[in-house]
């Protein structure tokens, strides 16, 4: 993985810390389209509610059902090659929480935006350590039949550890405005420079990597990240599953 770098600076207004748009620098969204998905993302009233619905729900700690061993000895175990090669996106104020974006490509609208129940800062210095192995749970509703990335809520687990909830939203302003600035951006991490100087929620950090998306079935998919040529270098998996 390429060793961390800082995007060139831009000139900033220092103002007072608020969660508008306006946050980032403005600059042109002139990202693709999704091949197979080009309707309307989901309203902001709707997301809202089940963000409010997630902040809400205790803190339990019930064993992972994700059958599979998480705390395999070798990278990768049984990691079965042979999948589609997607572009993720980690990013996120580094005392807040991160979000995870999936691409067809990285000049892609997101397909999946998820924003997950752990700080930035803490996950990119867990995989600094080592193998981490993220688990996305959630219940299989019958009545239902959402593909599993539409599923809206997720009961989250890293290295086998609940750590709280994984919610769905359509891609903000800011996510695009994100997508956007990274466009020409493959593989790499470091910080994007950002409308606040001074944020209370630290740097505006990033890491994106190729990841294999390999389909089990309709209620299970895996996204391994792929070191370039083979390196060696942090470790990420990342299983959705619907029980």
């Amino acid at each position: 993985m390429p060793s961390p770098k800082t995007l060139p600076s831009q000139p900033r207004n220092v103002v007072a810390p608020d969660r508008s748009p306006s946050r980032l620098p403005a600059s042109p969204v002139l990202l693709q389209q999704p091949s197979h998905k080009k309707g309307q993302w989901k309203s902001r009233k709707l997301f809202r509610r089940v963000k409010s619905v997630f902040r809400s729900f205790p803190v339990i700690n019930p064993p992972c059902k994700m059958p599979v061993s998480l705390h395999g000895n070798r990278p990768h175990e049984g990691h079965i090659h042979g999948g589609k090669q997607m572009t993720g996106t980690l990013f996120g104020y580094r005392k807040a929480r991160v979000n995870l974006a999936i691409q067809e490509n990285p000049r892609g609208v997101p397909l999946l935006v998820l924003e997950l129940s752990i700080h930035t800062g803490k996950l990119l210095q867990d995989m600094g350590s080592g193998l981490v192995r993220i688990a996305l749970e959630c219940e299989k509703n019958p009545s239902e039949k959402l593909k599993l990335i539409d599923e809206p809520i997720w009961t989250m687990y890293c290295n086998g550890r609940k750590v709280g909830y994984a919610v769905k939203r359509g891609p903000t302003e800011d996510d695009l405005k994100v997508m956007q600035n990274l466009h020409a951006v493959s593989m790499g991490a470091g910080v994007l420079p950002t409308a606040n100087a001074e944020s209370p929620e630290g740097e505006l950090t990033y890491m994106r990597a190729f990841f294999e998306r390999t389909v089990g079935s309709k209620d299970s998919e895996t996204y391994y990240m792929m070191n370039p040529n083979g390196t060696s270098g942090p470790e990420l998996s990342i299983f959705f599953v619907r029980i």
